[in-house]
C-alpha cells in the first residue's frame, strides 16, 4: 500500500470480525515498526500480544472493574482537568459522530456506558497489542514512542488489519501489570491497540471524524 494512502485511510474501528489474527503477521508488523527514530537509538518500546484465552480472562477483568464503579489509576494523566477550545469542541464533535452512527440519543447514558465498555472488549478484536515504558525515561522517549505506535498503525494496513488506538486500556494498569506477571511490574502501561479485521458492515465503522485544514494549524516564515 502506497504510504500516503495508508495515512489517509487508517481510521478508529470498533467493530472486528470473528477472525483470527497470524501469530507471523502480528510479529511482521512489530518488526517492521521498530525501524521508528528514537533519540540515541534508545527504543523504548515493549509491547505485550495478547490474544485467545488470555485476552478473554483480561477483557473480564477489566470490564468488571469499570462496572464496579472502580475509579480508573492510569500511570499517567490521560487528558486536561479542563478542555479549552478548539479541543474541546473538536472532542464533542468527535463523541457526536460516534454517537449518531449509532442512532444512540445524547440523554440515553446506558446505551452510550455500554459503548464505552466495548473498550474493555477490544471491541472484539482478536488481538490486543499493550504497550509499556520503561518508568524512569523521559517525555523524549514518550515522542519516540509515538512514531513506533503510528507505525505500528500503518504497517498494520499493508496486511488488511485495521486498529483502534486504545487509552482506555490503561486506566486500570495494576489490573494488567497482575495479569501479565513479573515482567511488566516496574513498568508504565502507555495505552492499547485493538488489532484484526473490521466488520466494514458495522455501523461504528461507518464514520469517520474529520481534519484541520492546513492553515489552521500551520505558518510559514519565510
Amino acid at each position: 500500500m502506497n504510504i500516503i494512502e495508508a495515512i489517509k485511510t487508517r481510521a478508529s474501528t470498533r467493530a472486528f470480525l470473528d477472525r483470527t489474527v497470524d501469530k507471523v503477521i502480528v510479529e511482521k508488523i512489530l518488526d517492521a515498526a521498530k525501524w521508528a527514530p528514537s533519540s540515541t537509538n534508545s527504543q523504548p518500546w515493549q509491547v505485550a500480544i495478547v490474544s485467545g484465552e488470555q485476552q478473554q480472562l483480561l477483557s473480564a477483568k477489566l470490564l468488571a472493574a469499570a462496572e464496579a464503579g472502580q475509579a480508573p489509576n492510569p500511570d499517567y494523566p490521560h487528558y486536561p482537568t479542563e478542555w479549552k477550545e478548539p479541543y474541546k469542541s473538536r472532542r464533542f464533535s468527535c463523541g457526536m459522530a460516534l454517537y449518531t452512527a449509532l442512532d444512540i440519543q445524547r440523554d440515553d447514558k446506558q446505551k452510550r456506558l455500554q459503548v464505552w465498555h466495548d473498550n474493555y472488549r477490544s471491541f472484539g478484536a482478536p488481538c490486543s497489542l499493550l504497550f509499556f515504558i520503561d518508568a524512569h525515561l523521559g517525555q523524549a522517549s514518550w515522542f519516540d514512542y509515538g512514531m513506533f505506535f503510528e507505525n505500528v498503525m500503518l504497517a498494520a494496513q499493508e496486511y488488511g488489519l485495521a486498529s483502534c488506538a486504545q487509552a482506555s486500556l490503561s486506566e486500570y494498569p495494576d489490573i494488567i501489570r497482575q495479569h501479565l506477571g513479573d515482567h511488566y511490574s516496574d513498568k508504565q502501561l502507555i495505552c492499547g491497540l485493538a488489532l484484526g479485521y473490521a466488520d466494514k458492515a458495522a455501523k461504528i465503522n461507518s464514520y469517520r471524524t474529520e481534519r484541520e485544514p492546513l492553515d489552521a494549524f500551520c505558518q510559514w516564515f519565510d
